[in-house]
């Protein structure tokens, strides 16, 4: 009998040590950094749990989900989107948003991130659809700016601040994105031919001014060479000149010198006219005379030889 009674009690000290344990774990809790929790008494909003150590009533408060304070990066999937000109378009969009009321995540909406996600993607068909296509793939940065002012302004009662709103990638349909393809080949083969055009013609013009200034400095470097060659002529014939007129040459040797410069003045084949100067045929008489009296003086001698 006292066996049985110890083993009673001994179960019912066992039963109140796991009930006094499940109350600890229970009613202390520890919240993150970066984590804020939202406390419900007896099914009402009591309070909302900074980070750090804090203590509930068992069975009375209840601790729901912790909510992440950081900022989150949500990818969406590619929706399909009608410009302005019945284009249909498939734009990626990534929103950025930060949990900044707990209490209002938790009671003013039920799942945020969808809210967040069919927000995103009326706002973005309203936003495209004002827009052709052109206008559509230049204007990111526009479509950005209005997309994240709608969401911050409709998600901000949610506790929900959104920062920014990115689209990764907007596809035209096939036939265009062809097209497109085609058009910027084109171009390309048109910028290509101008600047080959353009290459061509700065060649031509430096060509044209390498060999213009080859001629100049040709003509430039022959004149140079004739003043030259002149200064050489003038300085040689103003030595002849002294040399002569220091030697008092006679009008028989001038004659001589001139007879034996013809066949030099001759051996051109544009020398058709002969110019002789008036004293040249002075001499050339002069040069006769002597020839003349040379032959007398040589018959007579002959003839004096002769006589018996």
């Amino acid at each position: 009998m006292g066996d049985a009674g110890t083993l009673v009690w001994l179960f019912v000290v066992l039963v109140l040590l796991i009930f006094v344990v499940i109350v600890l774990v229970r009613s202390v809790r520890i919240i993150p950094q970066a984590r804020a929790g939202v406390v419900e008494r007896l099914g009402k909003y009591q309070r909302t749990l900074n980070p750090g150590l804090t203590v509930l009533i068992p069975f009375v408060d209840r601790l729901l989900p912790l909510l992440d304070l950081r900022e989150q990066v949500v990818s969406f999937p590619p929706q399909p989107v009608i410009t302005e000109d019945n284009l249909v378009v498939s734009i990626d969009t990534v929103v950025y948003f930060q949990v900044t009321d707990p209490r209002a995540a938790t009671y003013e909406i039920a799942n945020y991130i969808q809210a967040v996600e069919q927000l995103t993607t009326t706002t973005l068909r309203n936003v495209v659809g004002g827009l052709n296509l052109e206008e559509a793939l230049t204007s990111r940065d526009q479509i950005n700016g209005q997309l994240r002012g709608v969401l911050d302004e409709a998600t901000g009662r949610w506790g929900i601040r959104v920062s920014r709103v990115e689209l990764k990638a907007i596809d035209p349909p096939l036939s265009i994105q062809d097209s497109m393809e085609k058009q910027m080949r084109a171009e390309r083969d048109r910028r290509a031919a101008i600047l080959t055009a353009e290459g061509t013609k700065q060649s031509a013009i430096l060509t044209a001014e390498g060999e213009r200034q080859s001629s100049i400095l040709k003509a430039e470097g022959d004149a140079k060479a004739a003043i030259l060659r002149a200064d050489g002529e003038s300085q040689a014939i103003q030595k002849v000149f002294g040399a002569i007129h220091k030697g008092n040459p006679t009008q028989k040797l001038l004659a001589y010198q001139y007879l034996q410069t013809l066949p030099k003045i001759a051996s051109g084949s544009s020398n058709k006219l002969w110019i002789i100067p008036s004293e040249v045929g002075e001499a050339l008489k002069g040069i006769g005379n002597v020839l003349g009296n040379t032959t007398a003086d040589t018959d007579d001698a002959a003839d004096v030889t002769n006589e018996p």
